[in-house]
């Protein structure tokens, strides 16, 4: 038997390996849409948290968290005036919609989402923002599930570029690729 390997100390702030940590190159991305995160309980100590670091790099952004029982969820928040969801399928706002003043993005795994969706009444009633699938060649640590499947980081950028115009995406785009691109040079996984 092989002795046991202590985990590498994280960064409190963004939650990856401290060698690997991002806070440093952390941009300040100013939008006018509001992003509320729903972070499932399972993602929170995951180092593949990127959730957590577009929350970092939102100024307009709340963090919050799903499924934990001493936080209940306030779900009163799901149920302001122009909320909306970022979401692969389900009912799409009309096209003349004026666009979200806030944008609910679920950071979970596929299976976690469905059932978020399924037990929060509020999310099912939303208008959706659905994003075109990612363009090949895209730069990922794995390989995902879902057809339409990307990091949150990476989702939020592009939602952010469909409503905010792509300069104001960039910046979130180049973290992205920063996380990706360190991990790989270092030959961590995640």
């Amino acid at each position: 038997m092989s002795p046991r390997v202590p985990p590498r100390p994280r960064c409190d702030r963004c939650n990856l390996p401290r060698h690997l940590c991002l806070c440093a190159e952390l941009p300040r991305v100013e939008t006018r849409t509001r992003f509320l995160l729903l972070q499932h309980v399972v993602e929170i100590p995951k180092k593949s948290n990127t959730g957590r670091v577009a929350a970092l790099a939102l100024a307009n952004s709340r963090l919050l968290t799903y499924g934990a029982p001493a936080e209940p969820l306030d779900t009163a928040l799901l149920s302001e005036p122009g909320t909306w969801l970022l979401y692969p399928d389900g009912p799409t706002a009309p096209p003349d919609a004026p666009a979200p003043r806030q944008l609910v993005v679920l950071d979970a795994s596929w299976s976690q989402a469905r059932r978020m969706t399924q037990r929060l009444p509020s999310l099912r009633t939303l208008p959706r923002l659905v994003l075109p699938p990612p363009t090949p060649g895209m730069l990922r640590l794995r390989e995902p599930t879902h057809p339409s499947g990307m990091s949150t980081l990476d989702a939020i950028a592009r939602a952010v570029a469909m409503l905010e115009g792509p300069e104001a995406a960039e910046p979130l785009e180049r973290l992205a690729a920063l996380r990706v691109q360190r991990i790989a040079d270092c030959g961590t996984l995640m």
